[in-house]
């Protein structure tokens, strides 16, 4: 999967540029996004205006991600209304801070 990383201050915000975060590809989304956030002290924000679907894979990456970057914390952007059903379906909604418009999550 493609992803587009830049620096916001101590903020890591990271753009993801395919569809789906599913079973065939979230191993390798997880690991990435570690590679990206490694040496960082920042939070780590993904951009997930254009994820139309998130399997229980790809949650599962997420939660990983979560657990691995420790109190860094991982903010979730512009999560799309497929993304946030599961979020809420499985009440991730209430675990991951969720930043619903576009731009940084500055003062958040």
């Amino acid at each position: 999967m493609k992803l587009q990383a830049e620096q916001d201050g101590l903020d890591l915000i990271i753009r993801v540029q395919g569809d789906r975060i599913d079973a065939a590809g979230a191993v390798p989304f997880k690991d990435q996004i570690l590679q990206l956030a490694e040496g960082g002290t920042g939070r780590v924000v993904l951009d997930l205006c254009r994820v139309d679907f998130l399997d229980s894979s790809g949650l599962g990456a997420l939660v990983a991600i979560r657990r691995m970057l420790g109190g860094r914390g991982l903010h979730l952007m512009s999560p799309t209304p497929p993304v946030m059903r599961v979020l809420r379906l499985t009440r991730m909604d209430m675990v991951f801070a969720l930043h619903p418009g576009a731009g940084s999550p500055n003062g958040a």
